[in-house]
């Protein structure tokens, strides 16, 4: 028991500490920044001849969308002068960057999630759902083609996800870096660095959340006879 807890503060709590707190610590308004995050994204995109691509907030996680070319950051972000703000907008517009130059990775990540989204819906329905009524009838036929249907579609998403870490170490320090190196004071460099590192390594706290999934379903399915 002590052996968990301590594998789930290592793993899971302080990871999670750390990107909340380099995030934080960096969104402090800049009075002396010529541009709030918005303005600077719409500088990025016109100098990569992103004319074609939108920048808006939503009330989800960042992310580009690539079906609809579309950058969207947190609300409240656009308006600010923050390191944190700035260098998220660099980052998701990064992944825009990458979609135009057709990045191996990106498209292969985007095929597989495209091809593959029947079993991940299926996948999450059994778990969350089928799963217990499944187990209250008591027939292992059943709960074992659950949790194979389960365990396929955890494994296909700890795949998915050690291939969107590529994705996004590339957007943070191969794309964002250099733009913000030209384009923000060389004391913030750092502090921009951090907060690229935590919006890249989110994914690694998702790989790490799926691996123990898979962990769990497979304790269950090898005592199921």
């Amino acid at each position: 028991m002590l052996i968990f807890l301590f594998f789930f503060l290592v793993v899971f709590v302080l990871p999670k500490f750390w990107l909340n707190s380099a995030m934080k610590s960096n969104d402090k308004e800049l009075e002396d920044m010529p541009f709030n995050a918005g303005e600077f994204g719409q500088l990025i995109l016109k100098e990569n001849n992103l004319e074609g691509v939108k920048i808006e907030e939503t009330s989800l996680v960042d992310h580009y969308d690539l079906t609809e070319r579309t950058v969207r950051v947190q609300t409240g972000r656009l308006s600010k002068k923050s390191l944190t703000s700035l260098a998220i907008v660099c980052h998701e517009i990064g992944h825009a960057i990458q979609h135009k130059e057709e990045y191996a990775p990106l498209v292969k990540r985007t095929n597989i999630v495209e091809r593959t989204q029947w079993l991940s819906k299926i996948g999450g329905v059994f778990l969350y759902s089928g799963l217990p009524l499944i187990l209250a009838t008591g027939s292992f036929g059943l709960i074992k083609i659950c949790l194979i249907l389960v365990l396929l579609s955890v494994l296909l998403g700890v795949f998915i996800h050690m291939i969107t870490l590529d994705v996004e170490i590339d957007a943070s320090f191969n794309r964002a870096m250099p733009i913000l190196k030209e384009k923000i004071p060389s004391e913030y460099h750092a502090q921009c660095k951090n907060v690229l590192k935590a919006a890249a390594f989110t994914y690694v706290v998702g790989a790490l959340t799926s691996f123990l999934s898979l962990r769990y379903i497979w304790l269950l399915l090898s005592r199921v006879r």
